[in-house]
């Protein structure tokens, strides 16, 4: 549960910290005392809800390094990490990118692939990862993180996070005007006041769970994106998904919340599977088995 409210507090915050921001400024446009302007609203609800994740995606390298502590390869020196650059050189030539950043942290298993562009990535193992799989399996994950950023998916997870953010900031102000003139000041002259501003800050809370719902969601059908493109790019299911059994018996590595969403494995129980970005690996493992054949 710590972990999805960490995810959630991300995705929230930088909604929250905009719109106060933009309301104290007075550019908070589109509500007032004579009513709501759709088209200004909406205009501003998109500032608001695409700033946030923009930000984050062009941030999202330098913040990956700090917060896992991950080492760039820069220049190999061991065998293993010439085998490592090597192995994700030769994947990002398959998928037709450009070489990604390799990096090393340390921590249980798990791998991630972020950054802003397809041909300036980031692709990051654990130590934990690299001493519990054989190369095979290493080599699966490696693809899969590849085929993360072959499929732009960093950046579409970053635009469906703006999509629902417009919605989120939108339909709270919605709420909030409603609240505020009907429920609270009748027929008032006055600009929105604090039963307005309280009730839009609720609202991006309750709407902005909703929204993180939706957005787990797509990130969940990324993820069988990105092990069948793994599949494409070995020539076979059966690394992936030994590397997934394999994992399926490992405790995850925990990354960093905003993070999380780019790890090769999530586990989410009961409520928390609403929120997880990761399926299960038993239905990763069977979705494999229905790849049609190379």
């Amino acid at each position: 549960m710590k972990r999805v409210l960490l995810f959630l507090a991300t995705n929230l915050a930088v909604i929250l910290v905009l719109t106060l921001v933009l309301n104290l400024f007075g550019i908070a446009r589109g509500v007032s005392a004579s009513g709501i302007n759709i088209g200004q609203l909406l205009v501003f609800s998109a500032v608001v809800g695409f700033t946030g994740s923009f930000i984050s995606l062009l941030m999202s390298k330098t913040m990956a390094k700090w917060s896992t502590g991950a080492r760039v390869i820069d220049n190999p020196v061991t065998p293993h990490e010439v085998w490592l650059v090597n192995t994700v050189r030769k994947l990002a030539e398959r998928a037709g990118i450009a070489m990604p950043e390799v990096a090393v942290y340390e921590g249980e298993p798990n791998a991630f692939a972020t950054g802003a562009f397809k041909n300036s990535a980031l692709v990051a193992v654990s130590t934990g990862l690299l001493e519990s799989m054989d190369r095979d399996e290493v080599e699966a994950v490696l693809g899969h993180e590849v085929a993360h950023v072959a499929n732009g998916d960093m950046v579409t997870l970053t635009l469906i996070q703006g999509v629902v953010n417009t919605f989120v900031v939108f339909l709270a102000r919605v709420v909030g005007f409603f609240v505020d003139k009907v429920l609270l000041r009748g027929n008032s002259d006055r600009g929105p006041g604090i039963g307005y501003m309280a009730t839009v800050f609720v609202c991006e809370l309750v709407f902005g769970l909703v929204a993180s719902i939706i957005v787990a969601w797509f990130s969940r059908q990324r993820e069988f994106r990105a092990d069948a493109g793994s599949a494409k790019l070995l020539g076979s299911p059966r690394p992936m998904q030994q590397a997934l059994r394999r994992l399926g018996g490992l405790a995850p590595g925990v990354l960093p919340s905003q993070m999380s969403a780019f790890g090769i494995s999530g586990r989410g129980n009961g409520w928390g599977a609403l929120f997880s970005t990761h399926p299960p690996m038993e239905e990763r493992i069977a979705a494999l088995n229905n790849l049609p054949p190379a």
